[in-house]
């Protein structure tokens, strides 16, 4: 089964013939039921990372129950369509990008189920290579970018969006982080599809990010988008062939994984 987890302004992604699941985790409830349906020839099973009617906050998401949730379902691949900023004038509003890097400026969130027992993930390359190069392909991507998330809910100061696009950062989000660690901890391909809805503070001369702007951004643009996850997902092979995410091989963990 493949997973989709969307973001700001992407809470559904089926039509009424999907059935809904709900599931309870050791880290509590998922952000929402889980409504599975089919993509071509996969199993979906899809998630809305902010809740049904946004009702999480970038820092307060249950990022661990919403991972364990979806692999306690079966789900080994996933996507994470999300929305970000750019601080790059090449990438403007409208733009789809797959990062290949990420760089974490968060506090304080539950970024690991491994508390004990000495377990440490490799993570040089956080996004799975498979799932990118399918979400890469399509027409009009941009393959590669890294992505800085930072805490929120707040956007960035201007000085803050300029010093992150001095180190060479080309998105900005809120949510990427720990979703994909938590998604290697638990052997799950992972990557990211970002789509632009603004230009950064640093980057923008005007008024600065506001809240209006991206969703109105996000909306213009999410059917196409919740097209290109659909194709996405189409092009991928029935089974899983990813080596790369298996982080735990050759090492005892201190729980059986869901």
């Amino acid at each position: 089964m493949i997973g989709v987890i969307g973001g700001s302004g992407f809470y559904t992604f089926f039509g009424s013939d999907a059935r809904s699941v709900t599931l309870d985790t050791p880290y509590g409830e998922p952000s929402a039921p889980i409504t599975v349906g089919r993509v071509g020839l996969h199993d979906v099973a899809f998630l809305p990372r902010h809740g049904m009617s946004h009702e999480f906050s970038p820092h307060t998401v249950p990022y661990r129950a919403n991972m364990w949730a979806l692999r306690a379902l079966g789900v080994r691949r996933v996507f994470g369509p999300c929305a970000v900023g750019s601080l790059t004038h090449e990438l403007g509003p409208g733009s789809i990008v797959v990062p290949d890097q990420l760089v974490d400026r968060t506090r304080g969130r539950g970024d690991t189920y491994f508390d004990s027992g000495g377990i440490h993930v490799g993570f040089a390359d956080p996004y799975c290579p498979t799932l990118r190069a399918a979400a890469a392909s399509l027409p009009g991507v941009v393959d590669g970018g890294t992505m800085v998330v930072v805490q929120g809910p707040r956007f960035s100061t201007r000085a803050e969006s300029n010093w992150f696009a001095r180190e060479g950062f080309t998105l900005i989000n809120m949510t990427g982080y720990p979703e994909a660690v938590l998604a290697r901890e638990l052997e799950m391909c992972y990557a990211t599809i970002a789509l632009v809805t603004d230009l950064d503070a640093g980057i923008d001369v005007g008024t600065g990010v506001r809240t209006a702007d991206v969703f109105a951004e996000f909306e213009k643009n999410l059917v196409p988008f919740k097209e290109l996850v659909h194709v996405a997902i189409d092009v991928l092979d029935s089974e899983r062939v990813c080596n790369h995410c298996l982080a735990h091989e050759g090492v005892e963990l201190p729980f059986d994984l869901p």
